[in-house]
């Protein structure tokens, strides 16, 4: 399947340190790729335009993930979009993938199943619920590389320019439109965040911040608390 119809999003922010990983999987892929920066203070944005390959475009905005994605899909020209983490990276023919099943299927949206770059028991038990959970009730994290078409994605306001939850904001707008369609070859996700904060300290965190976002509270409250739990 042709990739040339699909643009992959990459929101950064002071990358610096893990931009060699980035940058040799950005230029590794078939397809037009913009990458935004949203404000970094490190060296992100220079050495991100310096190192990448000539079908990335790199380009920067205010800070703030869902704004930074929307930004990135407003300046890509083709009609299938995919959204990737800075530290996730697609299986090498995820770009196809995603573009095959939006090209010769029902599904406008869809996303992979998750895998993390360290093969610890905890971490793979965490995968298994997340692809799980996402097959269960239709709702999709970030990391695992949501993707749609640039019409579905205009249809459902674009991603909310809240500070946390944009992802699962967007899943239910979209689930609205249909399923997503579930790629079960994985992506890869770096395990950096749980390894230095804890396995279940994060998990514990994370299903406390949607269990208040479900039940109503305020994204900048819970951004800030976020902030300061990491």
């Amino acid at each position: 399947m042709s990739t040339e119809q699909l643009t992959v999003v990459v929101p950064v922010l002071n990358e610096e340190r893990h931009l060699e990983s980035l940058t040799r999987h950005l230029n590794s892929l078939c397809c037009p790729v913009i990458v935004v920066d949203g404000g970094s203070t490190d060296r992100t944005y220079a050495k991100l335009r310096d190192l990448t390959a000539p079908h990335i475009t790199v380009d920067r905005t205010v800070r703030g993930r869902g704004l930074q994605m929307n930004f990135g899909a407003s300046m890509a020209r083709t009609p299938l979009l995919l959204f990737l983490h800075a530290d996730t990276l697609l299986p090498p023919e995820g770009a196809s993938l995603a573009a095959e099943v939006l090209t010769n299927s029902s599904s406008t949206w869809g996303r992979f199943d998750i895998s993390f770059d360290e093969s610890a028991i905890p971490l793979r038990t965490i995968a298994w619920f997340m692809n799980w959970r996402s097959a269960l009730t239709g709702i999709c994290t970030g990391d695992q590389a949501i993707f749609t078409t640039a019409k579905t994605f205009e249809l459902v306001g674009r991603f909310k320019q809240i500070p946390l939850m944009e992802d699962i904001e967007i899943s239910k707008q979209l689930k609205k439109i249909g399923k997503p369609a579930r790629v079960r070859v994985p992506v890869i996700t770096a395990a950096r965040r749980w390894r230095t904060n804890g396995v279940a300290r994060t998990m514990l965190t994370m299903w406390w911040l949607r269990f208040r976002y479900w039940y109503g509270a305020s994204p900048d409250l819970l951004a800030e608390y976020y902030k300061h739990a990491r």
